[in-house]
């Protein structure tokens, strides 16, 4: 086989050219909108498109107990597109970003597992978790780190 039909096979690489692709998990905690800011200014200089991800919890105790869990959890993704909007407008003129959100539902550490997958991200932005429960199982960060697949900041 020569060394150009094994070029043309060759997998996905990532970070040859700088990050392409940053994905940033937002849920509306301070700790996320600090990961949202760095990851966007990262963006901005590397010329990467950002991609914001928010993954709906799904609370099946909530459920259980009559509570509308799919209505609040939409109602928390139209209020972080508007914010993301009206950060975007803000500087609007003064930086040209790329940028592009995506909601989905799930278990967080899975939904961003699966997004950065799916787009091919070269990096990966968190906030730090402002939760007691990550101690029980992990903080989404913690195991963002620990999967190894991209380079993963985390933002306090």
């Amino acid at each position: 086989m020569e060394d150009n039909e094994d070029n043309a096979a060759a997998p996905f690489e990532r970070g040859t050219d700088g990050p392409k692709v940053i994905v940033v998990g937002v849920d509306g905690s301070d700790s996320s909108w600090r990961a949202a800011a760095y990851a966007a200014g990262l963006a901005r200089r590397q010329g990467s498109k950002l991609v914001l991800v928010y993954v709906q919890p799904v609370l099946a105790t909530g459920a259980a107990l009559g509570a509308p869990v799919m209505d609040a959890t939409g109602e928390v993704a139209e209020e972080l597109m508007a914010e993301i909007r009206e950060a975007t407008e803000r500087v609007d003129g003064m930086y040209h970003l790329r940028w592009e959100f995506h909601t989905l539902r799930g278990d967080p550490y899975n939904g961003m597992v699966q997004m950065a997958d799916e787009l091919k991200a070269d990096a990966v932005v968190v906030g730090a978790s402002e939760s007691a429960g990550h101690r029980i199982m992990g903080s989404v960060a913690v195991r963002l780190v620990k999967a190894g697949r991209w380079p993963v900041t985390v933002v306090p």
